[in-house]
Parts: C-alpha cells; sequence; structure tokens
C-alpha cells in the first residue's frame, strides 16, 4: 500500500516522528528512519549548535529519509537555521510555531519539501496560501505545545482534507497503533504522527521514569496548561502541573528543571508532554516493532473493513 506521504517522501511506512524538544534527536530519530518511517530532527529546544550536530550524526547513522522541524518560535537566529539546512541539502522540513510565509518560499524555491503543522481550519488556509506540500494536522488531544483553542484530529483532519485535497495531510495527536492510523485514512489522512508512542520507545532519550509514567497513565491524566511564553503545552499530570491548572497559572520552562525531568528522572522538576493517547499504550517497545506492528495491522484492518464492504453490496 502506497499513500501519498510515501511516495512523496521517499518512506516505506506512512509514520512521521513527532519532533519533540530534547527527544527528537539522532538516536531516536536514525530508529525511525530505518525502520522504514521517517525521523524528525527538533529544533525548539533551541540549542542549534547541538541541533547541527544532531543532523551531522543522522547523516553517518541512516542512509534513509529523514527531516527537521524548523520551531520557528523558538529560534533566536531562523535565517541562520534556513542557511545551514539549505547547506546541508536537508530534503524535508515541516515548520511550526509561526507563520509559514516567513519561511516556505525560500526553502521550496531550494527543492525542499515543506509541511505545516496546523492546530486549526485558519492555520491551514494560512499555510495553504504561503504555498505548502502539505500539512502536519495537530489534534488538541495530542502531547506537547498546542494552540489551546484548538480541535481535535476527528474534527480537523477531514474538514481540512475536503477543503484542501490537493495536499496531502499527516494526522498527529491521538495516533500510536494500526487501528488509529487505519481511523486517520478514513478521515482523509495521507500518514500519521507519533509523539507519545515514539517517547515510550525503546530508543527514547529519555529516562524511565517517564516512559513508565505514560505506560502506567491513563487517558484522563494529561493536563493542557500554559506556558509562560509561547503556545499551551498538553503534560503528563503531576502535582506541579494539576496545581498550575487549577489555579489557571502558567509553568516556566526553566532549563535546569525540564532536564531534571528528561534525564534525571524527577517527574516533579519540569513538566513531561504526554497526549492522551497514552491510555493507549502499554508497553516501552523498540521503535521497529511499533512502527511495522501499526502498519501491519492498520494495512489488515482497511482490507477487512473493504471486504465487509464488498460483501455487503454484492447482497
Amino acid at each position: 500500500m502506497q499513500t501519498r506521504v510515501t511516495e512523496m517522501l521517499g518512506i516505506e511506512i506512512p509514520i512521521v516522528q513527532a519532533p519533540m524538544g530534547w527527544i527528537a534527536r539522532s538516536q531516536l530519530a536514525s530508529a525511525v528512519s530505518i525502520a522504514g518511517g521517517l525521523g524528525i530532527i527538533e529544533t525548539s529546544s533551541g540549542q542549534l549548535d547541538v541541533i547541527k550536530d544532531e543532523i551531522a550524526a543522522m547523516r553517518e547513522l541512516t542512509d534513509k529519509p529523514w527531516g527537521v522541524n524548523v520551531a520557528q518560535l523558538f529560534i533566536r537566529d531562523l535565517d541562520g537555521l534556513i542557511e545551514f539546512l539549505l547547506e546541508n541539502k536537508v530534503g524535508f522540513v515541516t515548520t511550526s510555531a509561526g507563520d509559514p510565509a516567513v519561511v516556505a518560499p525560500t526553502l521550496k524555491e531550494a527543492g525542499v519539501t515543506v509541511f505545516h503543522v496546523v492546530p486549526t481550519i485558519r492555520g491551514a488556509e494560512k499555510a495553504a496560501d504561503a504555498g505548502v506540500d502539505g500539512f502536519v494536522i495537530e489534534g488538541i488531544e495530542g502531547g506537547g505545545f498546542k494552540n489551546a483553542k484548538g480541535a481535535s484530529s476527528l474534527v480537523l483532519v477531514p474538514e481540512i482534507a475536503a477543503r484542501f485535497p490537493e495536499l496531502p495531510i499527516i494526522a498527529a495527536g491521538g495516533f500510536t497503533d494500526g487501528p488509529s492510523m487505519a481511523a486517520a485514512f478514513a478521515l482523509g489522512a495521507d500518514g500519521v504522527q507519533m509523539g507519545t508512542r515514539m517517547v515510550a520507545s525503546v530508543e527514547s532519550p529519555i529516562h524511565d521514569n517517564w516512559k513508565q509514567s505514560i505506560v502506567a497513565g491513563k487517558e484522563t491524566d494529561t493536563v493542557l496548561v500554559k506556558g509562560a511564553i509561547g503556545p499551551a503545552m498538553r503534560t503528563l499530570r503531576t502535582e506541579k502541573t494539576a496545581q498550575v491548572n487549577e489555579e489557571h497559572g502558567s509553568v516556566s520552562l526553566d532549563i535546569d528543571d525540564m532536564m531534571g525531568t528528561y534525564f534525571g528522572g524527577d517527574m516533579e522538576s519540569g513538566v513531561a508532554m504526554s497526549g492522551q493517547v497514552q491510555g493507549r499504550i502499554h508497553s516501552v517497545e523498540p521503535v521497529a516493532d511499533i512502527l511495522r506492528a501499526a502498519w501491519n495491522d492498520c494495512q489488515s484492518i482497511l482490507t477487512e473493513l473493504g471486504a465487509r464492504t464488498a460483501a455487503s453490496t454484492s447482497k
């Protein structure tokens, strides 16, 4: 089975790994690409010197396709980053947290394929006007940075697919396995992006306490909190985030606190991003197993549904 996403990006499995700050680096991204999906290197951490090293590492770790996310809000030297990506012939870029018209034309002129992350229908309209090649449609149920006024994937994907049938869609927010992938295709998507599922993988570089919190968490164990700067965030429910949420306050992303959670395992130090789909994640598994099982199950479900439809119409 081929989709517009597999054909456009040259990948085997239409699963893209989310560009999570400090997590979406070469260790995880290369594993995704080697497994047949598309690994993405993050920039939302703002550590561009480190990111440049991670991009160099990707070329050493895999010859399969991969890409980079340009999180505009968090990048001080945006022009410098774009220049670096072009010099290093990065072929696929997702843009987010900003106006795609600022960077998409330059990237596309250089032959880069550009998808913009959109949390609303209005966002999709602006991205289409900017000339992007496709969308990453991000439902509010997903983990990480979010538009607090956004909607669910179930609402966004089919409406945007209907309005822009010429542009391929990567659906994000709530996708973790074969059934959810099959649902995405039924809604009009051409592939899915997985974030929380990738965090709870063997190759994810974060502390095991975070991974096990996802495995143990219910679908109700996340909260949407306001950031001190920038967009809201969907995070694991901890004493810290629950209190911030109840008091309608904001949470600061202090680097030392964040590193205490990400790599020190202190779940009350910083904030740990996670989506509602954690309620459907029950184990930490290798990336290759996650991707292959999801894609095989998705195709089996779609085939079975097609056979049921054929059988019912022939009666």
